[in-house]
């Protein structure tokens, strides 16, 4: 006779059952606002020109009609427009990760006089609302020559306080002692962030980047006003330069907009999980 006793299961009872079911179901209907536009502008952008015309508006596309993709291809220079947006994205995202990661760990590791209000004052550019600063960004890079130039494009964004705040916040979950011990073997301070703290972080560090890439890729205004030629301008741009008054093609349109959806998608699908898990850092302990 065995001495271990079983543990009781636990009965789902249907109420229970019933709520969640509900819940679903009205996550399910609040899903569709927000799916249904993304949906849309793939599946318009492989209508043809009459079933885009049709009222009411017709849903499903009945064959895979490629000419709105390359009408796109050739009215704008959207491949190499597509290029610059992923280059001035990927650099952006890369230096604020680096930054980021330099700065959060000074303000948990290093301990310095007036930490707390550097951190603070730090934080308070957070309130600063991003349009405030284009005229005298524009001005600098102007004066330096460096407007319609690559480094203009992505100079004024290679730090941000928010990716430091969320960093050293999920830095501020690992012990002290592990820092010291570190030390204690010769250990640098390079040398621990790099190999101990930036490996136990990934998720904060994927959910940062994440971040950075998708607003950097739908930056609009300062690309518009920094770069004059169309070597230099970025995709939405591009998509803006779709639109020709009255005579705007909405299947151009709509190609131009699923081709531009599709990085920030799927980075979205891939790094769901290390988004959240990533905001939640240092949330609960």
């Amino acid at each position: 006779m065995s001495t271990t006793a079983e543990a009781p299961r636990r009965r789902i009872r249907p109420g229970q059952v019933l709520g969640r079911a509900g819940a679903h179901l009205l996550l399910a209907l609040l899903l569709v606002p927000v799916l249904f536009p993304v949906y849309y502008a793939f599946a318009g952008a492989l209508m043809a020109p009459h079933e885009l015309s049709r009222f009411p508006a017709q849903l499903v596309p009945t064959g895979l009609h490629t000419d709105n993709i390359r009408g796109a291809l050739e009215a704008v220079p959207l491949v190499r427009m597509y290029a610059n947006s992923l280059t001035m994205a990927g650099v952006i995202t890369s230096a604020q990760l680096m930054t980021s990661a330099l700065a959060a760990y000074a303000f948990v590791f290093l301990r310095f006089r007036g930490s707390a209000v550097v951190f603070a004052l730090f934080l308070s550019t957070l309130m600063v609302p991003g349009e405030a600063t284009f005229i005298p960004n524009y001005l600098t890079i102007s004066a330096w020559g460096l407007a319609d130039t690559f480094a203009g494009l992505v100079l004024p964004f290679l730090a941000y306080a928010f990716g430091t705040f969320l960093l050293r916040q999920s830095f501020r979950q690992f012990p002290r002692e592990l820092y010291d011990a570190a030390r204690m073997d010769g250990m640098g301070h390079l040398r621990f962030l790099w190999t101990i703290l930036l490996p136990l972080s990934r998720p904060s560090l994927l959910a940062v980047g994440v971040y950075v890439f998708i607003t950097s890729w739908n930056m609009y205004f300062w690309p518009l006003i920094i770069t004059r030629s169309t070597e230099m301008q970025t995709l939405q741009i591009g998509l803006n330069s779709l639109k020709t008054g009255e005579s705007t093609d909405p299947g151009l349109l709509l190609a131009g907009a699923a081709l531009s959806v599709l990085p920030t998608l799927a980075l979205v699908i891939l790094g769901q999980r290390f988004i959240v898990r990533g905001l939640t850092a240092g949330a609960v302990k």
